[in-house]
């Protein structure tokens, strides 16, 4: 396996998170809306058909990752799963965004359930492949930083994209029911091309791959013993859930407390762009004071401007709130590189233990927990907006407003001091890696 990759593969490969990104974007911001907005499905029951189609997902995505291990084609092991599905994945993602007309409560809650599973079916089918090629590309340590970074760099364009021309494309159209189905069909085309990039861009280096026999139940059982990864795993989650809550109520925070909808447009915009520029910024800190210290700062700092956000409105005021977005974004950005960039660790990790390159059953955790952070923070706030009485497209009570500052600050930033926790035990340092990576040739070398 090469430590390099070129430029071109690097591009194809980061260019398949976009489809991802436009994915969990939208959803985060604009679904919990849609359903409490526009189908008038109650904010719990929302919140619960979500959680629903995320337990669904835990039970299939081990199985998808297993298959993947096995999976035997002319084209690879990954990338035929990223072929097959990518069009019923765009399908699937404008069905959920259309409004089937049905009255009771009941009826809105099945239809729902359903859609949101079939959804998450898709999309692991497809995600989870795509995110198990990245172990294979590369055993370099700082050349996996770089390949996150392009892959995250594609994230924040979608998730710009998404956030940025979501409402502006709904307004296109003459009515908000016709506007969200407008505007999912073209983010729909666009997640399907990203994938087909990826598909014709990468290709799997499988040379060195020894087939994988352990049954489903052992390889989960190595995953669970994997110290590094449970621990960078769970802090994936608290901090996974914690962005999805704060990026679902910025709707609600500039609509009800500001009384302005449109801001939160140039709110999520402020955010990505200051993200995306830090990248690079990020990915030069983890190459001096390491991966997981910096993961940690970037998280303190977003807990520290969350809470300020929250009950500074009235002080700051809009243009207060948007630069404090701009600092935010500065936070968000470890989010989106360090992770990615750890978890190939771990998983080698894994190897030296097991002997076994079985990316598929680590990556199907990986996407389930970001699938279910996101599924958790729609039932908190589901949950949360129903429980201070929150009424859609009225003016909200005092305690309504009081709900929504508690959902975009405290809330989440529990969840980031609990993902800082995890990771100040995580043992992977660049020294303990090279051990790793020098366990490795000594195995391989072995075989041959």
């Amino acid at each position: 396996m090469t430590a390099k990759t070129s430029l071109k593969t690097r591009l194809g490969f980061g260019a398949g998170e976009f489809s991802s990104s436009i994915f969990f974007t939208v959803t985060s911001f604009w679904l919990m809306n849609f359903l409490t907005d526009e189908i008038r499905l109650s904010a719990a029951l929302a919140g619960t058909a979500l959680l629903v189609g995320k337990i669904w997902d835990a039970v299939i995505d081990p199985f998808i990752g297993y298959f993947s291990d096995r999976t035997k084609t002319r084209w690879g092991r990954r990338r035929p799963y990223i072929l097959w599905f990518t069009i019923p994945f765009a399908i699937s993602f404008v069905v959920l965004f259309t409004n089937p007309g049905i009255q009771a409560q009941t009826g809105k809650f099945i239809w729902v359930m359903l859609i949101y599973m079939l959804l998450c079916t898709v999309y692991s089918l497809t995600n989870i492949p795509y995110n198990a090629l990245l172990p294979e590309m590369t055993d370099d340590y700082n050349e996996r930083t770089s390949i996150s970074g392009f892959k995250q760099m594609f994230a924040v364009l979608g998730t710009l994209l998404g956030a940025g021309a979501a409402l502006p494309l709904m307004n296109l159209f003459p009515t908000r029911t016709l506007g969200f189905i407008g505007m999912s069909a073209i983010f729909a085309v666009l997640l399907a091309i990203s994938l087909f990039v990826t598909f014709f861009s990468v290709r799997e280096r499988l040379q060195n791959i020894q087939p994988v026999t352990l049954k489903i139940w052992d390889s989960l059982k190595c995953l669970f013993n994997n110290r590094p990864y449970v621990l960078l795993l769970t802090a994936w989650f608290t901090n996974s859930t914690a962005v999805a809550i704060a990026e679902s109520m910025l709707i609600y925070y500039y609509k009800y407390i500001f009384q302005n909808e449109g801001a939160v447009t140039l709110a999520m915009i402020s955010l990505l762009i200051a993200t995306i520029v830090t990248f690079p910024m990020w990915v030069w800190m983890a190459k001096k004071i390491g991966k997981k210290t910096s993961y940690i700062l970037g998280m303190s700092l977003t807990i520290l401007v969350i809470l300020i956000i929250a009950f500074g409105a009235d002080v700051l005021g809009i243009n207060g709130t948007l630069v404090l977005m701009v600092v935010a974004g500065v936070g968000f950005g470890s989010h989106y590189v360090l992770p990615w960039a750890m978890a190939p660790d771990t998983i080698d990790y894994d190897y030296v233990k097991t002997g076994v390159r079985q990316e598929g059953i680590y990556y199907s955790a990986w996407t389930f927990v970001i699938a279910l952070g996101g599924a958790l923070a729609g039932f908190l706030v589901g949950q949360g907006l129903n429980l201070f009485g929150y009424i859609p497209e009225v003016a909200q009570s005092a305690r309504s407003i009081l709900g929504i500052r508690l959902l975009i600050g405290p809330l989440p930033a529990v969840l980031f001091l609990l993902g800082n926790l995890a990771l100040a035990f995580y043992p992977l340092t660049r020294k303990r890696y090279e051990e790793v990576q020098a366990a490795i040739r000594k195995r391989e070398t072995g075989k041959n």
